[in-house]
């Protein structure tokens, strides 16, 4: 049996699910309403307060482990919410984010424009002595990081000065540049 897969997922009080016939889960909660398909080989069964994930027969034993996060990541989503930061390091980096539009300076000729989806709410902190940092709050954890991974591709951290857009807290290790050759 899989380890994590045999694991059963708390329901918080204010988190209702439903599964239909053709294994369509539908989480619903405060932050908002997510739904997976569910491969014919796992089942959902949902208790009082716990969701219980299994499988039919052995032949999908890694698929038990994978329903079983993405169901979890998905309460947790509905009644938590996620939250990514990312700091821009770098000598005239700057964000601005109106309504669901990120416009970011990243040191090339021109400035980026990105739209993003309406899922995701974006929010930018400028402060005098600091990085810049973009924050990205969502309840889906597929969707938010798949947009924070697109905004770091822009500028991704290169490792002999540390420029670069990183996520908040991650350690770039620095490498040594070339050195003056001593005769």
């Amino acid at each position: 049996m899989s380890r994590i897969g045999k694991l059963p997922i708390v329901l918080p009080q204010q988190v209702k699910v439903t599964v239909s016939d053709e294994n369509l889960v539908t989480i619903k909660g405060p932050k908002g309403e997510l739904k997976q398909m569910v491969d014919p080989s796992i089942t959902v069964k949902v208790d009082d307060q716990h969701i219980i994930v299994g499988r039919v027969d052995d032949t999908v034993k890694a698929k038990h482990g994978l329903y079983r996060s993405l169901i979890a990541n998905m309460v947790h989503g509905v009644s938590e919410g996620f939250k990514i930061e990312q700091e821009l390091i770098g000598v005239g980096y700057k964000a601005d984010a109106q309504n669901n539009i990120l416009e970011l300076a990243l040191g090339y000729s021109h400035n980026f424009f990105i739209e993003l989806p309406a899922e995701v709410k974006v929010s930018t902190i400028n402060e005098r002595g600091k990085p810049p940092t973009i924050i990205l709050e969502s309840n889906d954890k597929q969707l938010i990081g798949q947009v924070a991974a697109k905004i770091r591709s822009l500028r991704k951290p290169e490792p002999y000065k540390g420029k670069g857009i990183r996520f908040k807290d991650e350690i770039v290790r620095k490498k040594a540049g070339k050195s003056a050759v001593q005769k």
